[in-house]
């Protein structure tokens, strides 16, 4: 036996001697003191010492060769050291390390072309038709290894490793593309346009790829333009536009598509022309169009970072140039630096709503952090890129060197912002390489915080890196850039504008802009089209309409006047159906913008105007949807009518969520046997006389599992498939990823839903279907209380339903055996509740925080576990409340208030999703904001629950529901 005594900061230095010595007995004396140096300068020696073991453990002869070669020993220690998520890639692919000390090319910065080229030799054997998402996302991670390597030896610069990053990115982009494509051509021919010339897409990035600035976990933000159009030229002809949708859609679902090795890109394209609710790809003239004429001031600032990364390059080049007149002011223009300090300050009053501590930092959004530094510079461009074309570039570090080369920023301004933002990007990029999260948030744990500023460039703090050396210089950098940039941009402010209330409230209005405009209903030459053609419409129209919804509504009226007279008609001859979209407009922006884009639903409102209620039974429509371009465009008519139900005719707020829920049961349900169809005729299960029809069961959690289910939710799903099919998974596994990619996948009519799967066995590490023997031996022996208890939320949505309301009820006999016999489940719950209130609530206080909408949902899942033997098929908040009363858990006083809270915070969540179409945190800071919401939780509640200021009355609940907590769990 080798003693060992160590000289290395384990924390745990017995449990790593042990370690140690095993290491040595197998690999040698000679190699473990190798070991030891690297370990020694190691920033998580534990962590690097435990993956050498399981790297030993389960592939011996890997770690054998790696440690003949010092350089792939370092990098192995390297990897393990710094990135979880990698070190559990290089256990299942150990060679990703050994090939790179004989590659050649860790010193230097890989080209996009050259990342391509490596790309289409992987891809080549399989055959265009077949998704490439699982051989996309394992390249990925390969690279992203040795860019990584290249980032901790400081074998680059923090340039170099973004753009790499972005190089890597753009390859991908384009090598999907070109496959998309060439399958696209084989099919349906080559696009044309009206002239007989090829028509071609060009891919433009944006944010930080556009920038070529892009992070370790950044989503990729893209828009897709084509020349012209025109139909394709094969036998099976179809229009450009459907042709570059089509591509464009396949593309979205690759990248962003669920693989062993996860997604390979979070894919954004809401920084498209009309957002959410444009063309997913939009022809050259239209987009021009829309910038000259319509777009607003943020949409032609972001486009600053605007760049070709894949596609026809010259057809980018001239639309970027058309758009830099449209974005560079010729003169200093301080309207534009207004509109962004706006924004600026807008983030900032979020964000002091979401801080806890004071010694938490968002190193992105806190004020004098990198959003801040951008912000800066982006301004900066805009007020002299007009006259200075050599500032005008999309990379932040360049452009602050430009914009010091061309004196305007003087030498110390520039040293002290950009030191700052390597800084904060290198701190953002050692938190997102341990995990692949996108995450800009400083940890808490102490501990963690000392292992993050060990992980830090030595040349940036020193070599010794504390997490109170850290701090402090966070804090001098982003005071510094705080101070710049205030003094930088009100040093451009004119004469007339007021002066600096306050050094960090700077008033930014100028005296002939304080006054808001009139309240007039329309403008007023719409006002005489309309009086003129819709007499009875004016009369309506001539009471006063807040500003929040005008604009939108004045939008809408006026394309009523150009494209479809009829709709003017509808409004003008039923006041109480112009009263309603009125209504509609005024209460919700979200849906108002979604009528302003889509004008025709205004069919709709008449639809509800004349028969209230859901015009069909969700549960009988999935023959008639054909396709997800069916059910996407389904769900929209739906959810806009459900919601402005909601608004106009005072649904009761469950109602609504009951209504919201069974919508999308329906969805589900369609896309199901779509998903099953569309794999079945691409691949098939594996033996051919096998039958599949509804085996696999989709199981809902969370707010769609108790029929709660709003506007904007996520859906929390699982899929479970009987022990009988198990020989199938593959199959299966292909239906519940083409389930996922139809739910989220980005179209022209927008997207369904998000969907969440990580609330299956072992999260997401878990594999995405698993049967439901495998389910009930992880429920009964590995799961922890949390996890049971979230399946008594939990209802089947998809697929075999009678199935999976049967496995539900035995999943529910095993937690209630577990933890409601037991009664171990009430310390767990509390203590969860609390560590929830502790990470969530300083940013979303109307769930997590103290006295927060949880604090219900966990008394009730622990009164509910007492009686876990009676298995429901569904429950929601109210359903839940009255079954607890009834089997004596709840006093009669107690079940009223928790009826009254509940409906008060379902109330108030459902106010601000159907103002912005997300959930919110908090009640919003300005009054017009607050005024709506008011009005529309006082259509849903009873009158004792809007007797006084809302913010009054969320108070009074908050308190008196934490104090039924603390009288349930024990104060603590």
């Amino acid at each position: 036996m080798v003693s060992f005594q160590s000289d290395i900061a384990f924390r745990d230095q017995v449990r790593a001697a042990g370690k140690l010595v095993t290491l040595s007995e197998k690999l040698g004396p000679a190699t473990v003191q190798k070991l030891r140096v690297l370990l020694r300068a190691a920033p998580d020696a534990d962590a690097a010492l435990g993956y050498l073991v399981r790297l030993d453990e389960a592939n011996p002869a890997a770690l054998q060769r790696i440690v003949r070669s010092p350089a792939a020993l370092q990098f192995l220690v390297t990897v393990f050291a710094y990135s979880r998520f990698l070190s559990e890639e290089v256990l299942q692919h150990p060679e990703w390390i050994e090939s790179l000390p004989q590659a050649g090319d860790l010193h230097r910065v890989i080209t996009a072309e050259e990342y391509g080229k490596r790309l289409e030799a992987r891809l080549a054997p399989l055959p265009l038709e077949d998704s490439p998402s699982a051989q996309l996302s394992a390249f990925r991670r390969e690279q992203m290894l040795r860019i990584l390597i290249r980032d901790i030896l400081a074998y680059g610069t923090l340039a170099d490793i973004t753009a790499e990053i972005s190089n890597l990115a753009d390859a991908i982009v384009e090598t999907t593309r070109a496959r998309i494509r060439a399958g696209l051509v084989a099919r349906f021919g080559e696009p044309r346009c009206g002239d007989g010339g090829s028509s071609a897409l060009t891919v433009l990035a944006l944010g930080k790829l556009g920038g070529q600035e892009l992070n370790y976990s950044s989503d990729i933000d893209l828009m897709f333009l084509y020349t012209g159009n025109g139909e394709t030229d094969g036998t099976e002809s179809i229009s450009n536009k459907e042709f570059f949708k089509k591509l464009c859609v396949r593309l979205t679902d690759w990248l962003s598509a669920y693989t062993p090795h996860g997604a390979c890109y979070r894919v954004d394209l809401r920084l498209r022309p009309e957002g959410t609710l444009g063309e997913i790809a939009l022809s050259i003239d239209g987009a021009r169009e829309y910038y000259r004429s319509r777009a607003r001031d943020w949409e032609l600032q972001m486009l600053i970072k605007a760049r070709v990364c894949a596609g026809d390059r010259q057809l980018g080049r001239e639309m970027l140039e058309f758009i830099q007149p449209l974005t560079y002011s010729t003169t200093l223009d301080f309207s534009k630096v207004e509109a962004v300090s706006e924004a600026r300050m807008r983030i900032h009053e979020k964000l002091a709503k979401r801080r806890g501590k004071k010694d938490e930092f968002d190193i992105k959004l806190a004020p004098g952090g990198i959003r801040d530094i951008e912000f800066l510079v982006q301004c900066l461009q805009r007020l002299h890129g007009g006259r200075e074309p050599w500032v005008r570039h999309s990379g932040t570090l360049m452009a602050l060197f430009r914009l010091w080369d061309k004196k305007l920023l003087s030498e110390r301004e520039y040293g002290r912002l950009a030191s700052a933002y390597r800084l904060f990007r290198n701190v953002e990029h050692r938190l997102q390489f341990l995990d692949d999260r996108q995450t800009h948030t400083l940890p808490e744990d102490t501990d963690e915080l000392e292992l993050l500023a060990r992980r830090l460039p030595a040349v940036q703090l020193g070599a010794d890196n504390t997490a109170e050396l850290v701090h402090a210089a966070i804090e001098r950098h982003l005071s510094a850039v705080k101070e710049i940039y205030e003094r930088v941009v009100h040093l451009q402010l004119p004469l007339h504008y007021a002066p600096l209330s306050a050094p960090a409230t700077p008033q930014l209005i100028p005296e002939d802009k304080a006054t808001p405009a009139p309240d007039d209903a329309v403008s007023i030459n719409l006002a005489r089209a309309i009086e003129q053609r819709a007499p009875g419409l004016a009369a309506t129209l001539a009471q006063p309409m807040s500003l929040l919804g005008r604009k939108a509504f004045e939008s809408f009226l006026e394309q009523a006047l150009e494209r479809n007279p009829e709709w003017l008609e509808w409004l003008n001859d039923d006041r109480i159906l112009a009263g309603y979209a009125i209504d509609l407009f005024e209460h919700s922006p979200y849906l108002g913008e979604l009528l302003d884009r889509k004008p025709e639903l205004i069919e709709e409102l008449r639809q509800m105007r004349e028969r209230p209620g859901s015009r069909v039974k969700y549960g009988e429509m999935p023959p008639l949807l054909a396709g997800p371009g069916d059910v996407r465009r389904f769900f929209t008519r739906e959810m806009l009518r459900i919601q402005a139900e909601s608004i106009c005719l005072r649904t009761p707020i469950f109602d609504t969520l009951h209504r919201t829920s069974d919508l999308t049961d329906c969805i589900i349900s369609t896309v199901y046997a779509l998903a099953v169809d569309y794999v079945a005729s691409n691949r098939g299960p594996a033996k051919a006389d096998y039958q599949q029809s509804d085996q696999l069961m989709v199981i809902a959690l969370g707010r769609l599992g108790m029929q709660e289910f709003d506007l904007g939710s996520d859906a929390d799903l699982v899929f479970v498939l009987p022990e009988a099919d198990a020989d199938e998974m593959v199959f299966w596994t292909r239906v519940a990823e083409r389930i996922v990619a139809v739910l989220t996948g980005y179209t022209a009519d927008g997207t369904l839903f998000a969907v969440d799967t990580r609330l299956r066995p072992n999260g997401g590490d878990g594999p995405l279907v698993r049967t439901d023997a495998s389910f009930k031996e992880y429920f009964s022996k590995a799961a922890e209380a949390w996890e049971g208890i979230a399946y008594m939320k939990a209802r089947a949505v998809g697929g075999n339903l009678a199935a999976g309301t049967e496995f539900l009820s035995e999943l529910q006999a095993l937690d209630w055996r577990r933890y409601g016999q037991s009664g171990r489940s009430k310390s767990q719950l509390r203590q969860m509740r609390i560590r929830l209130e502790k990470e969530q609530g300083p940013e979303n206080p109307l769930k997590a925080g103290r006295g927060g909408y949880y604090d219900i949902d966990f008394a009730l899942m622990y009164l509910r576990l007492k009686s876990a033997g009676i298995f429901f098929p569904v429950l929601n908040t109210p359903a839940r409340i009255d079954v607890i009363e009834k089997m004596g858990h709840l006093e009669r006083a107690d079940a009223e208030f928790l009826r009254d809270a509940a409906t008060f915070y379902r109330a108030v969540d459902h106010a601000m999703r159907l103002s912005t179409g997300h959930s919110q945190g908090n009640l919003p800071a300005a009054q017009m904001q607050l005024d709506v919401i008011s009005d529309l939780v006082g259509r849903w509640t009873d009158d004792h629950l809007h007797d006084q200021p809302l913010a009054d009355e969320l108070a009074q609940i908050e308190k008196r529901t934490r104090e039924y907590f603390d009288r349930l769990f024990g104060a603590s």
